[in-house]
């Protein structure tokens, strides 16, 4: 197949370094390592329960809380995680890396290169739901290392990584569905990057994406009304009221359960995301990693000109306390984000009802 118009993802970035001269490729390095691992995560998901068959040799780098499984019984998830780390932990462009799916950063041996990144990563987020074989994906965040770790190599700490998400250098997710995409930001926009099976390469498909400013489009699982904060309760009562409500026009409700397929939704076709905190656990500020998950979410959000929220304020500047520290996470069109955010700023009145989720409730069981 003769090549077509389209820009490889190398070619992209090259074209976006030379806008700065004097940086090193480091970081195009880095983002290309992550694409080769998203297309080697797209063939172990394109073989479903058969996934398992695929071998992975193991990682040498020292993952506390790590415990390395025969080949034969890996998940794909586990699967995920092993060519995630196998690919980025020799190629000397970080210093460290987190993974969602254990407690502490994971050492790079003393003979293995340096770099300046930190990559926290989620390697198959949505994974509970292969089995249905329905869209899932792989989301990753770049921050700077330390300025001291990088001139005196030592082991990464916790604190390390506790940046905010403003700090993210770079950010993106990896979707595998009927097509496996790469849609990424180093903060000039978002593009979005299509595997060609072909050649073996991503190319670029849909150049600076942006969030639609108005949507008729919500997402939330409804399961969890009984637990919502009355804010949340009223923005939903509104959109479900429909033409003869406030909002004055209808509304779709929609609910996928996986964060990349969620973010790409939006992305294409605009709407807002709801996981916010609920009452389920009042200790509990929320459902999604910070770190993992919510920072690199909002940063591609945010950067196509969507907001990503608490649900109260921006979740790009909380600081985090901890590696897997959870957050409520509301994302996407800015203007439906911005009213939410407002409806937690004021006090409920009585007029505002609430019908549809109390006692004669419409998801009443």
């Amino acid at each position: 197949m003769p090549l077509s118009h389209r820009r490889t993802l190398t070619h992209h970035l090259i074209e976006e370094r030379r806008r700065f001269p004097q940086a090193s490729g480091a970081l195009n390095g880095l983002l290309l390592d992550i694409a080769v691992a998203c297309k080697a995560i797209a063939r172990v998901v394109s073989f479903g329960e058969l996934g398992d068959q695929i071998t992975v040799a193991p990682m040498t780098s020292k993952a506390s809380g790590f415990v390395a499984q025969p080949t034969n019984s890996r998940t794909l998830s586990s699967l995920s995680q092993d060519i995630f780390l196998r690919i980025n932990e020799w190629n000397g462009h970080t210093a460290g890396m987190v993974s969602q799916a254990l407690p502490y950063p994971i050492q790079l041996s003393a003979e293995q290169p340096r770099g300046k990144y930190l990559l926290v990563f989620n390697a198959l987020e949505g994974s509970t739901s292969n089995d249905l074989n329905v869209a899932v994906g792989s989301l990753f965040s770049i921050l700077r290392a330390p300025p001291d770790l990088a001139e005196h190599p030592r082991e990464t700490s916790v604190s390390d990584f506790l940046q905010p998400g403003t700090q993210q250098v770079a950010a993106g997710y990896a979707l595998y569905g009927p097509a496996t995409m790469l849609v990424l930001s180093a903060g000039n926009g978002v593009s979005g990057f299509t595997l060609n099976h072909n050649l073996g390469e991503f190319v670029l498909t849909h150049p600076q994406i942006k969030v639609p400013e108005r949507t008729q489009e919500f997402a939330i699982n409804s399961a969890n009304s009984r637990f919502w904060e009355p804010p949340v309760k009223r923005y939903v009562d509104e959109c479900l009221a429909g033409k003869s409500g406030p909002r004055g026009k209808d509304f779709n409700m929609r609910w996928i359960a996986s964060m990349a397929a969620e973010a790409h939704r939006i992305l294409m076709h605009g709407g807002v995301f709801l996981e916010p905190r609920n009452t389920r656990d009042p200790k509990k500020p929320g459902p999604r990693r910070l770190l993992s998950e919510a920072n690199p979410i909002g940063y591609l959000i945010e950067q196509a000109g969507g907001r990503a929220s608490t649900g109260r304020s921006g979740v790009l500047n909380m600081a985090p306390n901890d590696l897997h520290e959870s957050v409520g996470l509301v994302f996407g069109s800015r203007e439906e984000v911005e009213r939410i955010e407002q409806y937690h700023r004021q006090p409920l009145q009585p007029d505002q009802g609430l019908q549809l989720f109390t006692e004669r409730s419409l998801f009443r069981d």
